[in-house]
């Protein structure tokens, strides 16, 4: 890529084909400066259906000014006095996107990774140990050692870490690690000592203390159970939490996305990210959606935007059951590979039907996680039942949203269409999952697991995500997952419905135009058309027709937000 700010020599630099004379785009006195601030050439997918490719587009003042299909006259603009803004010239292999926006991850979460002891890639409990062994070399006895990001499936030893592997690791400091999907904790004897968790403490609503045999308390912790041990955890301070997002919008934006839905915010750092904004120090765009707990604060301060809609705080976030993995989604018919449970249920209908209809008084959107089938059912109802009639269509509704949306009955797929209900959907979760839900859920109920191309097909809005930190968050991931659907590895396994994955044009709105519905900002992001914001996502491969099997190494080279560049990757 060549980047300029200053009148360039195209016959020198060797760019002749992009600076052809033939069919100029700025016509008049080339001693005027031209009216954009910045021009991109090269090949550009816009999103747009009527002109679906470009090859370059101008900005202005933060939004596309123009889109062009024919050469560009780079010499118009060498010879223009005054002009001094950016030239940006692909490189050839380089391609150029509508912004791509993750629709469903934890932006705090995604900076802490970066900051504590991350367990990502931990390949068995053997190297667990390890891992903490060597962590605990540093702590002070007592100090409590913190960790997230491992997860079971794959590992040798083939079960959950327990108490006493914690144990033989680091015997003199309280260990809490969080599962990957942030539904389950492992948690050591001191740890478990210090909460006051004994063998005989029940298990709290909307949670569970895995046990023995001999009803022994294991150290595994689902959903609920473990917050007395996550209570043990240092509350982190204003200046911890800010240097935390702030870290997540510049690992985001080194992913090449230029926006993110951010899940489950406390309103504190919604207001946080909203400071950060203002101080010009978060490079990315924010759409928050606040734990139900803050709905009364954001009642009385009102739904708010910042510059343009950089920063906006407008939904809610809800819970009705756990994670797959951990055993705590809620499912019609009980586990298969542990049939004394039927997963958790976070939230009862008299708290869903005085949340949402909260919400819905006040035009704030609602988003509930659901990853059952159960789950997934019992939304759908609740929707059903608080939303006028009227109001239940992608035209007319609230456009109110189910995160996750992993294990659907078949039944109920068509009710997301039907009733204007977006699906908010992390691919990712397919090719890990696919590791251990066909023993939780038994052959059956995989129908309706991760149904992409049954949920298109049937006309519902799927906007796509990662759910970072549970997942690493990289966009070419995700994206790869939409459409081979299988691992990392290439693999796919038996009955893992190939058929579900999608074509790559919609996986591309699935990242761009989809989330920008979901955020209420579809006349000003999603595409790249004159009048929308100029958020663009510059890879260094094609991934509308790369083979399939390369796309997870597709990296970003250039991540632009409002016209202006908040990444560029160093030249090798």
């Amino acid at each position: 890529m060549v980047r300029l700010k200053t009148a360039l020599l195209c016959s020198v630099l060797g760019f002749s084909a992009s600076c052809s004379r033939s069919e100029p785009v700025i016509s008049g006195d080339a001693a005027i400066p031209p009216s954009f601030d910045t021009v991109l050439v090269g090949m550009i997918y816009t999103g747009s259906e009527t002109a679906p490719i470009a090859s370059y587009v101008t900005i202005k003042g933060g939004y596309i000014d123009a889109v062009g299909t024919g050469p560009f006259d780079l010499d118009t603009v060498d010879q223009a006095s005054g002009f001094d803004g950016d030239i940006i010239l692909l490189d050839d292999g380089q391609v150029a996107y509508p912004g791509f926006t993750d629709a469903h991850a934890h932006l705090i979460g995604i900076g802490q990774r970066e900051l504590t002891l991350n367990l990502e890639g931990t390949a068995s409990i053997a190297e667990l140990k390890q891992r903490i062994a060597a962590e605990a070399e540093g702590k002070a006895e007592g100090e409590v050692i913190f960790g997230r990001g491992w997860i079971e499936t794959g590992w040798p030893e083939g079960r959950f870490p327990t108490r006493d592997d914690l144990d033989a690791a680091a015997p003199d400091n309280p260990v809490v690690l969080v599962r990957a999907d942030g539904h389950a904790s492992v948690a050591n004897t001191a740890a478990l000592d210090a909460a006051g968790i004994t063998d005989a403490t029940p298990d709290p609503d909307g949670g569970r203390i895995e046990r023995d045999a001999n009803g022994r308390a294991t150290g595994m912790l689902i959903d609920t159970a473990d917050r007395p041990v996550r209570a043990l955890i240092d509350e982190p301070s204003e200046a911890e939490r800010r240097e935390a997002l702030k870290k997540g919008a510049e690992v985001y934006a080194s992913y090449g996305w230029t926006g993110l839905h951010n899940m489950s915010v406390d309103i504190r750092d919604a207001q946080i990210i909203g400071a950060l904004e203002e101080a010009g120090e978060m490079p990315i765009r924010v759409y928050n959606a606040i734990n139900p707990g803050d709905m009364d604060a954001l009642i009385e301060t009102g739904i708010w935007e910042l510059n343009d809609g950089k920063v906006t705080t407008r939904a809610v976030k809800f819970y009705v059951d756990g994670a797959l993995g951990s055993r705590g989604a809620a499912l019609h018919e009980p586990y298969t590979d542990q049939p004394e449970t039927s997963g958790l249920l976070l939230l009862t209908p008299e708290e869903a039907m005085a949340g949402y209809r909260q919400a819905y008084d006040n035009s704030i959107q609602v988003t509930t996680h659901a990853i059952g089938d159960r789950g997934n059912t019992l939304v759908l109802d609740w929707y059903e039942d608080v939303l006028p009639v009227e109001r239940l269509s992608y035209d007319e509704g609230p456009r109110w949203r189910v995160e996750h949306a992993q294990i659907v009955d078949p039944a109920d797929i068509p009710r997301f269409a039907g009733l204007g209900i977006i699906a908010s959907m992390q691919p990712s979760h397919a090719i890990g999952d696919l590791h251990f839900a066909p023993a939780r859920l038994g052959e059956d109920r995989l129908d309706g697991a991760y149904a992409w191309r049954s949920l298109s097909d049937s006309g519902a809005i799927i906007a796509g995500g990662s759910d970072a930190p549970v997942e690493r968050g990289d966009p070419m991931i995700e994206f790869y997952a939409t459409v081979a659907r299988r691992d990392l590895s290439g693999y796919r396994g038996e009955n893992w419905h190939p058929d579900e994955a999608l074509s790559r044009g919609e996986a591309l709105d699935m990242f761009t135009i989809n989330p920008a519905f979901a955020s209420f900002n579809e006349d000003r992001l999603g595409t790249l058309e004159p009048g929308k914001k100029a958020d663009i996502t510059v890879l260094d491969g094609d991934i509308m027709t790369v083979p399939s099997g390369d796309l997870p190494g597709v990296k970003a080279v250039m991540t632009i937000v409002d016209g202006e560049i908040v990444y560029e990757a160093m030249a090798e």
